[in-house]
């Protein structure tokens, strides 16, 4: 009868050291649960605010786009009067 009491107290004791381990274990894992979560917010942040950053990024392309188109043109512009200057100063020059 003592020896069932023996096997019965040495299985009650291991099942209690695995019920510790496991609360350790459990604890461990909601512990890097929370890090992970912490982390995936902070991860989310950071991609909206590159999201962002990109579509600003798209709408200054577009900007660029258009004050390079609006460049030439004053430059074809600016050609034209200087041509045109040109031809006046060298009329006024023959009046002479």
């Amino acid at each position: 009868m003592q020896d069932s009491f023996d096997v019965l107290e040495e299985k009650v004791k291991k099942a209690a050291e695995l019920v510790k381990k496991l609360r350790k274990d459990n604890k461990s894992l909601d512990d890097q649960l929370k890090d992970n979560k912490a982390k995936l917010a902070e991860a989310e942040k950071k991609l909206s605010a590159l999201e962002a950053q990109m579509g600003d990024a798209a709408g200054n392309a577009e900007k660029i786009n258009g004050l390079t188109a609006e460049i030439e043109t004053l430059k074809s512009e600016q050609d034209q009067v200087r041509t045109r200057v040109a031809k006046i100063v060298t009329l006024l020059e023959s009046l002479d």
